[in-house]
């Protein structure tokens, strides 16, 4: 009788481990393709899923579909009871150009009304009217306030003070008082040097301003000395221009746009031109 060989065993191979990682990869794929199908956060395919996987790992589809249209009928109810929000909330950077488009145009029709009212003195050129990126400026010619070397106000001064201060009283802004010089050195028993002359000059104006009832609290007073002229130092026209001195009415807010404009009394429009 022939006995047949026993059938030997295939030796194990070294790569079945593929398969199960296969398999594991394959699962991980269809997870993250579910993930990205309901991403958008549709109640109902996250409903169908819950209930999908609920079932498919406790075997109990039913109490997990019950639970999900409990939570679903309580948002719902939710959202009925609270009002439909129809208007919807503008961004921040819009509010905040409104809001400087808003203050642009309020500081505009000022610097109009200051350029009509002293408009004798800006058709001599002893006064000049500016909108810029901090607010409106006026320059006003140091003759009209100041005797040559001298901090004291002069008695013309009085009138043309009263006239700013008049149109100041009825709002809140902070108004800035600099003083500024030519580039000719003084040095006396009062002053030793441009610095001191042109602080003491803007806190002089101040004083005024505070004496026709503005608050002290919007007033500050500043000394530029020769550092930031308007014209050219080397004749005598240019160096009259840079001795005056300037009162700022600021914005409320940061303005970033750095156009500065003449404003032209007895007109509504106004030059503008980069300085």
């Amino acid at each position: 009788m022939i006995r047949r060989k026993p059938l030997e065993d295939d030796e194990e191979s070294p790569d079945r481990w593929l398969v199960s990682y296969a398999d594991f990869i394959t699962l991980l794929f269809a997870f993250f393709v579910v993930m990205y199908s309901i991403s958008s956060v549709n109640l109902g395919k996250y409903d169908k899923l819950a209930t999908a996987m609920g079932g498919a790992f406790t075997g109990d589809k039913s109490s997990n579909h019950l639970k999900m249209n409990d939570q679903n009928a309580g948002t719902i109810s939710q959202q009925k009871n609270q009002p439909m929000n129809l208007v919807k909330p503008l961004p921040l950077t819009h509010l905040y150009n409104e809001k400087m488009r808003r203050e642009r145009e309020s500081m505009t029709n000022m610097g109009i009304d200051l350029s009509n009212k002293l408009s004798p003195l800006i058709s001599v050129g002893k006064v000049r009217v500016m909108q810029n990126n901090r607010g409106i400026r006026i320059d006003i010619n140091d003759s009209l306030l100041f005797s040559q070397g001298s901090a004291e106000l002069a008695m013309t001064a009085t009138h043309v003070i009263n006239e700013i201060a008049e149109m100041l009283k009825d709002n809140q802004r902070h108004i800035q008082v600099e003083g500024h010089t030519d580039n000719i050195a003084i040095h006396n028993a009062t002053f030793f040097s441009n610095w001191e002359l042109s602080a003491t000059r803007a806190s002089s104006v101040v004083r005024m301003l505070s004496d026709t009832g503005i608050a002290e609290k919007r007033l500050s007073a500043l000394g530029f000395g020769s550092a930031q002229p308007i014209s050219d130092n080397e004749t005598p026209v240019g160096r009259a221009k840079n001795r005056r001195v300037s009162i700022m009415i600021l914005y409320e807010t940061d303005n970033q746009d750095n156009a500065s404009v003449e404003i032209i009394p007895n007109t509504n429009s106004a030059a503008i031109s980069q300085k």
